[in-house]
């Protein structure tokens, strides 16, 4: 009772604080804003423009209080910033003025927000939609205590403006016949509602077909827009017309020559001592050293500017991206010089090496209050450009090292532990290896991937397994946003190294374990699509990532080529079993920006695997499993489903990982600034995987669509993050909700004690 009545004085002391006492008589202290009235709304903005319209209209309007939620104009919460600016704002103390510097914020004013002139903003915007008869209007609405106000808007929309007549006139002979044969590709078109932004990816457009027909100097600004609105009310005819500038702009210009210099790292210009020169085909080659540091053949295969032929922006855009992905230079530079009264350009391509040695760690570790604890880390180095080709020699270490001390354990080992290590070995070529695909043949960025890797588990008191294999993988990026990954071979040999007498005698009565452990080979085609537009200047950032695995079809194929049964079971490569089966996985994220300092992130992951023919069960190393510190945060890893099956720590089973053949996964996060360089985050995680078919061992573990819901695991959480620009320090707290087994509590939230459920992560990178 004497606690609570602190608090309660607590609060009724910070409810006392005043938000207003230090505000000027003249002035008055901005809550927020009312609902913005739309008049016309649903008569003239129900077009994709009008949306867009609205849409930038509130953004326009929007405008943050004090104690705003999640960014929000209306909904405010504890304002707990002005309480600390009015009681600490004229402190003399030391301790007062840290409070102050710490946890103060400002007043926001309504002279702050200016209605009057973000009413103008608005207004303008609307004409720029095609309003051009719309009002907006503003009213400071004053609360009762009059050192408060809200605002409110009221925007008016009539009849949008429709383009009517476009015509282009005044372009010289070439370039107009360039623009009539891509008139389909024309931004504007009559009937359709006006839209400045329409205008501009016109000009753009005309802007960059100019460019990529010889038209070095051509720039958007050589393009005039004249709109009339007043020749036929309600419409707009249109006159796109270039404007009268130097000769030079007209003129189309064709490449000389071309030369290329390659610095060194740390180098910021050219220097002439010790630099060597080649001629090598159509390019000139500067360097220094004793030979080229990166050979001209490999330079000229992806230079698309030719020499004789029309300057291309597209081009160059294509040479730079080819240029890039080699992964050999940190800045790459061009420049093109006119040959005087010629109508040639020479071109100079300025690439600075990069740093040829590339080390990285990572660290991550894990607490739960069940007393399982385990860190893990990765080491990476690389050598770039190794055999001067754009080549890439990477060398990864990775580990990690878990142990469970449990006072229930009587008469057992105290003390359980688990470890893993593995080392990756790969060689990437920025081309493709491949026998009828010749270079000429494919006009985009390309990379050619060799790897090698070796794994091993040990589970203690169980068993010890490696996991061993090598593959040859193809990416092709299509565009900037878009990557279609091949992997036509991979082969890879699991191996039980040793097994324990209680291991054995649960493989012999559980034939899925058995199955799933047996030695066997996997050999493995596989398809990816990953889609990604971080890069882009879209305000929402989304990456998904779409796979398609096959395994054993290829080898079964063959076998039947030569009399073999295709559904025969126990078919042997090299004197072991193979795996067979299809595995789909897809992954989505997306980060929504609600302004520079908050954003929300989600997440949603789903995959199935099915096993057939030569195998009855999926091997272990493809199996699904959940929990961790990128995964359910509350849950340690391997330690949920399937299903609602979960073995009592008593059990004979109870320290097996828990896998599955079909896994959901979901996450979101709410991302925020707190101090600085330091973030926060609000977070909620929900997931699990099943069986697709029963199994008498693991009760529960079948997926039923009439329990999908209860036996999703689910774990909210917080946690901070530190940002250091070139890492993120990541800790994050999960608390669980609901445990998809038999806890013994009844109810939705069926943790036993709160820190049953409660579990930390420390790692870097964000989780997802």
């Amino acid at each position: 009772m004497k606690n609570n009545t602190i608090y309660i004085l607590i609060l009724l002391m910070f409810c006392s604080c005043s938000t207003t006492r230090l505000i000027e008589p003249d002035e008055q202290l901005y809550i927020g804003i009312d609902d913005i009235e739309f008049e016309g709304k649903k008569e003239y903005a129900s077009t994709p423009t009008g949306k867009l319209a609205i849409s930038d209209i509130e953004e326009a309007l929007a405008s943050a209080p004090n104690g705003s939620i999640a960014g929000s104009s209306k909904i405010r919460g504890i304002p707990f910033g002005l309480w600390w600016y009015n009681a600490y704002a004229n402190s003399k103390s030391k301790i007062g003025k840290w409070f102050f510097r710490t946890f103060a914020t400002t007043p926001i004013l309504v002279s702050d927000v200016n209605p009057e002139l973000r009413a103008r903003i608005a207004k303008n915007i609307l004409s720029y939609y095609g309003y051009f008869n719309g009002d907006v209007e503003s009213e400071v609405i004053t609360q009762k205590n009059p050192k408060k106000a809200k605002i409110k808007y009221k925007v008016t929309m009539h009849e949008p403006y429709c383009f009517d007549s476009i015509a282009y006139i005044g372009f010289k002979a070439n370039c107009d016949s360039l623009i009539k044969a891509t008139i389909r590709e024309q931004k504007v078109k009559p009937g359709n509602q006006f839209s400045a932004s329409a205008l501009t990816a016109e000009r753009e457009r005309i802007n960059t077909l100019l460019r990529n027909n010889g038209y070095y100097y051509s720039q958007t600004g050589y393009i005039d827009l004249l709109a009339d609105t007043i020749n036929n009310p309600g419409k707009v005819d249109m006159r796109i017309m270039p404007k009268k500038l130097s000769a030079q702009i007209e003129q189309p210009y064709k490449i000389g020559n071309i030369n290329i210099h390659i610095l060194k790292n740390g180098e910021n210009r050219l220097q002439n001592k010790g630099e060597k020169s080649v001629k090598f085909r159509r390019i000139n080659y500067t360097y220094s050293g004793d030979k080229p540091p990166v050979r001209p053949g490999t330079m000229l295969r992806n230079i698309f500017l030719k020499s004789g032929r029309l300057y291309s922006q597209e081009l160059q855009q294509k040479t730079l991206q080819h240029l890039s992905q080699m992964n050999v230079f940190n800045s790459i530079n061009f420049s093109f010089t006119p040959r005087e009264k010629s109508d040639t350009l020479d071109m100079s391509i300025i690439a600075q090496l990069e740093r040829p040695y590339n080390f990285t760690f990572e660290l991550n570790a894990t607490s739960k209050s069940n007393s399982q604890i385990g860190p893990g880390s990765k080491i990476s180095l690389s050598k770039s450009n190794i055999f001067r080709g754009g080549e890439e020699l990477k060398i990864s270490l990775q580990g990690s090292y878990e142990w469970q001390t449990n006072g229930a354990l009587k008469g057992r080992q105290a003390v359980i532990n688990s470890w893993e290590i593995g080392t990756d070995v790969s060689l990437s070529f920025p081309r493709l290896f491949f026998p009828i695909i010749h270079r000429r043949h494919l006009r985009v960025p390309a990379k050619t991937l060799l790897r090698v890797y070796a794994d091993q588990m040990n589970r203690s008191g169980f068993f010890k397994m490696v996991h061993v294999g090598g593959e040859a993988t193809y990416s092709i990026y299509t565009k900037s946003t878009t990557t279609h990954t091949v992997t036509p071979f991979q082969l890879t040999y699991d191996m039980l190294q040793r097994t324990t007498a209680k291991f054995d005698s649960i493989a012999a009565s559980n034939r899925s374990i058995a199955s799933s452990f047996r030695n066997q080979f996997i050999p493995k085609m596989q398809y990816t699509f990953t889609y990604d537009n971080a890069t882009t200047e879209h305000r929402n950032k989304t990456w998904l990532e779409v796979s398609a695995t096959s395994s054993g079809n290829v080898t079964s194929l063959l076998f039947a080529m030569f009399g073999e049964k295709w559904n025969k079971k126990d078919k042997n490569l090299f004197k072991n079993p193979y795996a067979q089966f299809l595995k789909l996985t897809t992954e989505i994220r997306q980060l929504y920006r609600i302004n520079a300092k908050n954003h929300f992130a989600t997440r949603l992951m789903a995959g199935v695997i099915k096993s057939y023919g030569n195998s009855s069960y999926a091997p272990y190393s493809e199996q699904f499993y959940v929990g961790g510190a990128n995964s359910l945060r509350a849950f340690t890893i391997r330690t949920i489903g399937p299903g609602s099956y979960h073995p009592a720590q008593e059990s004979r089973y109870s320290y097996l990982d828990e896998t599955g053949t079909l896994k959901f996964e979901a996450n979101v996060e709410y991302r925020f600034n707190m101090l600085g360089k330091l973030n926060g985050a609000l977070f909620m995680d929900a997931g699990n995987v099943w069986l697709l078919k029963k199994e008498e061992d693991r009760p529960g573990g079948e997926f039923k669509l009439k329990s999908f819901a209860d036996q999703i695991a689910l774990n909210t959480g917080f946690g901070f993050r530190y940002d250091l620009e070139f890492l993120v320090l990541r800790l994050d707290f999960g608390i669980a909700l609901h445990a998809p087994y038999d806890t013994g509590k009844s109810g939705y939230y069926n943790i036993p004690d709160f820190w049953d459920g409660f579990a930390w992560h420390l790692a870097i990178g964000y989780p997802f």
